[in-house]
């Protein structure tokens, strides 16, 4: 049986400032959990899981994580989970070490206040499907921990570099290579070469991007409209738009 302290101690990883605190973060459910323990990107310190899920698990993962490992009722799943409908597992690793970044090779996104955490989870997703090695984000952009967040990147969480910094006062430095703007005025995306790098910068759902950051692109893009929609949901937007700069 799990105590009311861990059940407790594991809710509150759900708010962003107890998570900063210990330097952890919650995933949960089958696919998520099993693939973040299988690239070994983040250390996991604990796994709360079902009979079903355990005895699923590939017996060189379980023989590895069995310290850690606790075995709970449906009803204790329940009562750690975020989600409605808890999923077999949930699980919870170290955050990566905050450090210094260096700018990565060939294109890397920008997310000026991008606020909806399904949204950023699906742009960190994409960013992996196109070997989008780094997203540098502004910071109120939201957390990358945020247990949606982590949900809606399918482990993508641990293949992509995500730092936070002041983007106007980041821009600035960036001199080898073109800074490309998305918005809903620029130039038409067939306009742009596709290129081995550049920054492509997508800004808030509903405010767009800062004057501060549009002043220090190196130019705006955007995405003819054939339809009568007044905006592309911004992780649909950073699809097309990776999909057209870095197929060649």
């Amino acid at each position: 049986m799990l105590n009311k302290a861990t059940v407790k101690y594991i809710q509150s990883l759900q708010h962003k400032k107890f998570r900063d605190a210990d330097r952890l973060f919650v995933a949960e459910g089958h696919k998520v959990v099993t693939e973040l323990l299988q690239n070994r990107h983040f250390t996991c310190r604990h796994i709360y899981a079902l009979t079903s899920w355990i005895d699923q698990l590939d017996p060189a993962l379980l023989s590895e994580y069995q310290p850690v490992m606790v075995m709970v009722s449906d009803i204790e799943l329940e009562k750690l989970a975020a989600y409605t409908t808890a999923n077999q597992v949930v699980a919870v690793f170290e955050q990566r070490p905050r450090t210094d970044f260096s700018l990565k090779e060939g294109w890397v996104l920008m997310l000026d206040d991008i606020q909806d955490p399904g949204n950023f989870g699906t742009i960190i997703r994409t960013a992996d499907w196109f070997g989008v090695p780094q997203v540098i984000c502004s910071p109120h952009t939201v957390d990358q921990y945020n247990p949606k967040v982590v949900q809606s990147t399918m482990a993508s969480l641990g293949r992509v570099d995500i730092q936070y910094t002041d983007l106007t006062a980041y821009l600035p430095t960036i001199t080898d290579r073109p800074v490309l703007a998305a918005t809903l005025s620029g130039k038409p995306l067939d306009s742009f070469p596709s290129t081995s790098s550049g920054i492509l910068i997508i800004g808030n759902e509903s405010k767009g991007i800062s004057n501060d950051c549009l002043q220090r692109a190196t130019d705006t893009i955007r995405i003819p409209r054939i339809g009568k929609a007044e905006s592309l949901n911004a992780a649909v937007a950073t699809g097309i738009l990776l999909h057209a700069l870095t197929r060649g």
